[in-house]
């Protein structure tokens, strides 16, 4: 293992805390910033930064190169629509993206992580050091469950998981069985909102993973924007797979939950292919 990792980041706290993690492991944080995405603060963490705008990977390749990184992680977020604007791709960046068939989140992370590697910089998974965010598995909050919410969470997750070996999104909204809204390039909480419209209320949100998720990117995240979206969608209850997604601010979030009214749950898939709770 090199003494170096660098960190390519995107929004959210994800970059820092993956950052401060590393540190503590005994490793130098060599970071990449993107402009309008990451956080500012990412500047002072790091043993090395450097900015860039979407689709300049070949400065990304020459920075790690010259700062001697052979192992990296994507962290955090982009927003998704930005691929439709702001988006200033250099030579490498732009040859890439032409090679690139389908535009969905994994053709264009993997395609990525593979130029990094034909690069000698090998992609490694964004958990590394951090698995104590790992969503937990049982009910979180004081509120459990009703016999009829547990049935749109088992409905939820088998249509979250269509949707994700699609490669749409890792998110549904349902209720009483039938699905209301569908998580694609606009994010969850974008989802969320929109299907609390259509439920008016009590509606159930799943999150799940990929069926081929990578565990090097794009992982499910919820944080405390995800129970203010859920507050403002009057939704009743969040499902999430356990030991799949990551969990920003737990005891914020359970706390939040807790005084909403909304039940949190992490759930599995057993090997029969049912769902424990």
């Amino acid at each position: 293992m090199t003494s170096r990792i660098g960190i390519i980041a995107g929004g959210g706290q994800f970059p820092y805390l993956f950052a401060e993690a590393a540190k503590k492991a005994g490793r130098e944080v060599v970071i990449i910033g993107h402009k309008g995405e990451s956080h500012p603060d990412l500047e002072a963490i790091a043993d090395c930064f450097c900015w860039v705008k979407l689709g300049q990977l070949g400065k990304i390749i020459k920075f790690f190169q010259k700062e001697q990184v052979a192992e990296a992680v994507f962290l955090g977020t982009i927003t998704k629509t930005r691929i439709f604007r702001d988006v200033l791709p250099d030579l490498k960046g732009i040859s890439l993206w032409n090679k690139i068939d389908v535009r969905q989140d994994d053709a264009i992370l993997r395609a990525f992580a593979g130029e990094l590697e034909r690069e000698g910089i090998k992609v490694l998974e964004s958990t590394l050091y951090l698995q104590h965010l790992l969503f937990p598995a049982g009910v979180l909050t004081r509120k459990k469950p009703t016999a009829g919410q547990r049935r749109d969470i088992d409905f939820g997750f088998q249509m979250a998981r269509a949707i994700g070996k699609l490669d749409i999104g890792q998110c549904v909204v349902v209720r009483d069985m039938a699905v209301v809204a569908v998580e694609a390039i606009e994010g969850t909480d974008a989802a969320i909102k929109r299907g609390g419209a259509l439920a008016r209320e009590n509606a159930v949100v799943v999150k799940v993973k990929k069926p081929d998720q990578d565990f090097r990117f794009d992982l499910p995240a919820i944080g405390p924007t995800t129970i203010e979206s859920m507050q403002e969608a009057k939704a009743a209850v969040l499902a999430v797979e356990a030991g799949q997604a990551l969990f920003f601010d737990r005891e914020t979030v359970i706390s939040q939950a807790d005084k909403a009214g909304i039940v949190v749950v992490g759930v599995q898939e057993g090997a029969d292919g049912r769902l424990v709770f």
